[in-house]
């Protein structure tokens, strides 16, 4: 296992006394790679962030360290010239104009070669080698071309930019093409691994499949290269430890106290660059205490701006513009005891940031570009009371997990002004309700389940849980091979556990994670099968955006569209008038028994009764029905009888689902005996899972919705990691 990146995981100090020592860097990189490393004897290769100087190898608490000499000329050259004055800002949908200077593509070109030899040399035979960032996108293809044995992963931690903006670039060919000898090209969002497969169609004429790029060699074989995203996130568990500890919690009441106690905190946390969109945040609140819809007296402003290439030319430009516009602000707006914005320009440690996101009542996000952001998940991570809210930029990658944030446009000054004062005035019982959801997202993708998604689609490698049958897990491989795959899922009882009252039933953490893993894979597709009203079902699944929804067995629909196909018959309508006055004068001489209205028919439901007396009164419901309304369709599932105007079931709704997305290969999994309905349509090749006991058509079986999570998650692992299998089978 070896690393490269532009810098290594430690920091080369100098002691007052003249005593050299090296520090551990506490990114976040680090910590999700630290523990894979030791284990694969690894070691990581970077510059030292000391010009010209060369230092020898060495241990690092179980990892080896190869620094990489830079030059003061190609420190630049290379990192600030082509790197953060090139490929930045033309990454970042030119913000700032990228310059174009062919000595800098020469430096970047030698220093890229100069990290592939170091690779090369310190790789043993069939290494993964992970290389990591824009300043290094030549090196995976030097090194293909130095150890064509080696598996090679990329990552990119900023944006790609559309072909539109990328196309400007004189050396666009040559970036492409060194991307393209790595194995995996991963990046923070989907956009962005589609904007790199069209500018490869557009500049190389390479056929892609979904995240599949099919590289032509020169003996006519062909290379296969995932490209697709992997969104980063960070240590959450450490961010959680260090906001509960005392001290950090009484340095946040200091911070508000020197503030001067106001009604609202609002805090921006940004290094100084021109991507975060900090003149429109500062603008914003200008506006609004000028308009008087925010009083300084109960409201500051605390912007933490990090130093950040202050060497480079826009960066020296940009650190006066805000600095003029903070001090006209203050100036315009502050009182003598109350300051509006608190302007910060140093670097804090992270115990310090800490406690600055605790005294926080608003986080400000507004980056204008940025891959993810994760200053918004250290926000997030650190509310351990459920408290404060986040208003985020709809173009930082974050903004893909964080749909309970305040998501804005921060080109829109009105509705950043409007957003803010939302944020302010927002009830506290719906700050609970959003950030309680914003930390559940959080948790669901940490540094490591990121590390380890990249990892195990550039290696192949899967995990099996132990409650996995051999055979659940052979046909799991076969489905995962599918061309194109629907995934199909039932809720109660097999996304979420069965609980007594329906409205609280919640998929677990583990399945909410699969299913997002597995709807970022090409050609992949999720959908909710269910016997709830399409309604109920939205409300207690809150699915991803991308996945298929057929609600009250298969009579309603929703596809890839919001509207929800339904249409019933006048006669159909009084049917249902006629059957709600039976079932509710059922439900009301027996306690425990409720009717739940469905948009074709009623559920009765008995779940909180004994199981002979449920039976009772379901038989007394079927009697009275079938005499009044014997043209009715009748479905019995567990402690709950159901009667519908429309006769559809979930094979039917399968069936319609797998017309929709073309799919070759179906894996569908449900708990109930409506579920069998949808098990008999299944062909040979497809796989249906049971959960739980009884008579089944199934082929397989599960005990509960954890093993259905853990079954989702292995899927996800087969096929995110089949395309990189394959790579490496056609290579040797």
């Amino acid at each position: 296992m070896v690393v490269v990146s532009n810098r290594l995981p430690v920091d080369h100090e100098v002691g007052p006394d003249g005593t050299q020592r090296w520090r551990t860097s506490p990114g976040g990189l680090v910590t999700a790679l630290e523990p894979v490393m030791r284990a694969a004897d690894g070691a990581w290769i970077g510059w030292t962030g000391v010009a010209d100087k060369e230092f020898e190898p060495f241990e690092n608490d179980g990892i080896s360290i190869v620094p990489v000499p830079l030059s003061g000329e190609e420190v630049e050259y290379y990192y600030e010239g082509f790197s953060n004055d090139t490929l930045w800002p033309l990454y970042h949908d030119v913000i700032a104009p990228p310059s174009f200077h062919r000595e800098w593509w020469d430096s970047y070109l030698v220093v890229n070669r100069r990290f592939a030899e170091a690779a090369a040399r310190a790789a043993a035979f069939g290494a993964v080698v992970w290389v990591h960032d824009y300043q290094l996108q030549l090196v995976p293809r030097m090194l293909r071309e130095l150890r064509p044995d080696l598996v090679i992963g990329f990552f990119n931690h900023i944006p790609f930019p559309p072909y539109g903006i990328y196309s400007q670039l004189p050396w666009r060919k040559q970036i492409l093409d060194g991307l393209l000898g790595a194995d995996v090209v991963g990046f923070q969002r989907s956009a962005d691994a589609g904007n790199f497969t069209r500018a490869v169609r557009r500049l190389f004429g390479y056929t892609t499949r979904g995240a599949v790029v099919e590289v032509p060699g020169d003996g006519g074989e062909v290379r296969r290269v995932v490209a697709r995203n992997f969104p980063v996130s960070i240590d959450v568990d450490s961010f959680v430890q260090l906001a509960k500890r005392p001290d950090i919690r009484a340095r946040a009441r200091e911070i508000r106290e020197g503030l001067g106690n106001p009604e609202t905190v609002m805090l921006g946390v940004d290094r100084l660059d021109y991507t975060k969109g900090i003149a429109h945040r500062l603008k914003a609140f200008g506006e609004l205490l000028a308009q008087h819809r925010l009083s300084v007296e109960d409201v500051t402003l605390v912007q933490v701006a990090s130093p950040s290439r202050e060497r480079v030319g826009p960066y020296m430009a940009l650190r006066d513009e805000i600095e003029l516009q903070v001090g006209r602000l203050n100036g315009d707006q502050s009182t003598i005891s109350h300051t509006a914005i608190s302007y910060l320009h140093q670097a804090y440690p992270r115990e310090e940031m800490v406690a600055f996101y605790l005294a926080a009542d608003v986080m400000l996000v507004t980056a204008l570009r940025d891959g993810m952001n994760l200053v918004a998940k250290e926000y997030v991570a650190c509310r351990v009371d459920n408290d404060g809210v986040l208003v985020l930029s709809e173009f930082a990658g974050s903004s893909d997990e964080l749909k309970q944030a305040l998501l804005i446009n921060p080109h829109d000054i009105e509705g950043l002004k409007d957003a803010i004062v939302t944020a302010i005035e927002m009830p506290p019982a719906e700050r609970r309700r959003r950030m309680r959801a914003l930390r559940k997202k959080v948790q669901e993708n940490t540094v490591s389940d990121w590390s380890a998604s990249f990892l195990d689609t550039l290696t192949g490698r899967a995990t099996v849980p132990a409650g996995i049958p051999e055979t659940l897990v052979t046909k799991l491989r076969e489905v995962a091979a599918a061309e194109r795959l629907l995934i199909a899922l039932d809720f109660d009882g097999t996304l979420a556990p069965h609980v007594d009252r329906p409205e609280e039933a919640r998929a677990s953490v583990g399945a909410r994670s699969a299913i997002k893993r597995l709807i970022a894979l090409p050609e992949t597709r999720v959908a909710f099968v269910s016997g709830r009203a399409l309604v109920s079902l939205q409300q207690v699944a809150d699915p991803p955006e991308s996945v298929l929804l057929t609600g009250s067995h298969g009579v309603e629909l929703q596809l890839d569209n919001p509207e929800v196909t339904l249409d019933l018959l006048d006669r159909e309508m009084q049917q249902l008038e006629r059957l709600a006055v039976i079932l509710e004068s059922i439900a009301a001489r027996t306690e425990g028994v409720w009717v739940e209205r469905k948009p074709a028919g009623f559920a009765l439901h008995t779940r909180l009764l004994t199981r002979p007396a449920g039976q009772a009164v379901q038989r007394n419901a079927r009697s009275q029905v079938g005499a009044a309304l014997p043209e009715l369709t009748v479905r019995e599932g567990k402690n709950v009888l159901e009667f519908a105007v429309r006769d559809s079931n979930k094979g039917d709704a399968l069936v319609r689902l797998k017309e929709h997305t073309g799919a070759s290969v179906v894996f569908y999994a449900g708990d109930d005996v409506t579920d069998e309905d949808a098990f008999g349509v299944l062909e040979s090749h497809d796989l249906g899972l049971k959960i739980g006991q009884g008579i089944t058509a199934a082929s397989n079986r599960v005990r509960g919705p954890e093993e259905v999570a853990e079954a989702l998650a292995l899927l996800a692992d087969f096929r995110g990691s089949q395309a990189a299998a394959l790579l490496r089978g056609s290579s040797r």
